[in-house]
């Protein structure tokens, strides 16, 4: 039965909220944690400011374990975990909690990278004028690295754009769940279509926003 897509349109656009809000919900989250996280692997590393080897390796080895694990695996196996959590384990809420599990410890990585990015002679600078350790970090490493940040956000935002469509095979909501609901298991080609490409939309609009203020940070 092929779909009536001018009555099918409040869906679409019912499903692309979905996708945002969960990308939104879970960028903020996965950002609490990866931001705290990627500090903690820069300042306790070897030679860090901070310099604690066994917590370093702890931190690398929990980053690393949940790095490893595909995405849509991860999904499926805290399905107990997320019922727990938001008390049901299909819809919008529930694709969350995979998604900021999925998305916490690559945003670590790409914090981490961007602060490592900073030039060592700075931070030697501000050291010999006597600032401490946090200091160092909250008014030399973070903001020294804050273009570089802004661009990887934006990579873990489009990352999770990806990742909330592959929600839809647990019937995660959103445009993923819309495509393999009519586009995949009803042939309805226009649907798949449609979804892709707002999906498209949205990725270069998310990157497009990254780059312009990553560029305006980098001026100043």
């Amino acid at each position: 039965m092929q779909v009536d897509l001018h009555t099918f349109w409040p869906k679409i656009l019912e499903a692309t909220n979905e996708t945002l809000l969960m990308v939104g919900i879970a960028l903020v989250f996965a950002s609490l944690i990866g931001l705290p996280l990627g500090v903690a692997l820069v300042v306790t590393r070897p030679n860090g400011l901070l310099q604690n080897g066994p917590l370093f390796k702890v931190l690398n080895a929990i980053v690393n374990f949940f790095r490893s694990i595909p995405f849509i695996i991860l999904l499926v196996a805290i399905l107990p975990i997320t019922r727990l959590i938001v008390g049901t384990s299909i819809g919008t809420a529930a694709a969350v909690v995979p998604l900021v599990l999925f998305s916490g410890p690559f945003i670590a990585r790409l914090v981490e990278s961007s602060l490592l990015e900073v030039e060592p002679g700075v931070v030697e600078a501000t050291e010999a004028m006597g600032a401490t350790s946090w200091q160092i970090v909250f008014r030399v490493l973070i903001p020294e690295a804050l273009s570089s940040l802004v661009l990887n956000i934006t990579i873990a935002a489009i990352g999770l754009v990806g990742a909330s469509a592959m929600a839809g095979f647990v019937g995660g909501g959103g445009l993923g769940d819309l495509a393999i609901a009519y586009g995949y298991q009803r042939f309805e080609t226009e649907v798949m279509i449609i979804t892709v490409l707002l999906l498209v939309v949205i990725v270069q609009v998310i990157q497009t926003v990254g780059n312009q203020l990553s560029r305006k940070i980098r001026r100043h």
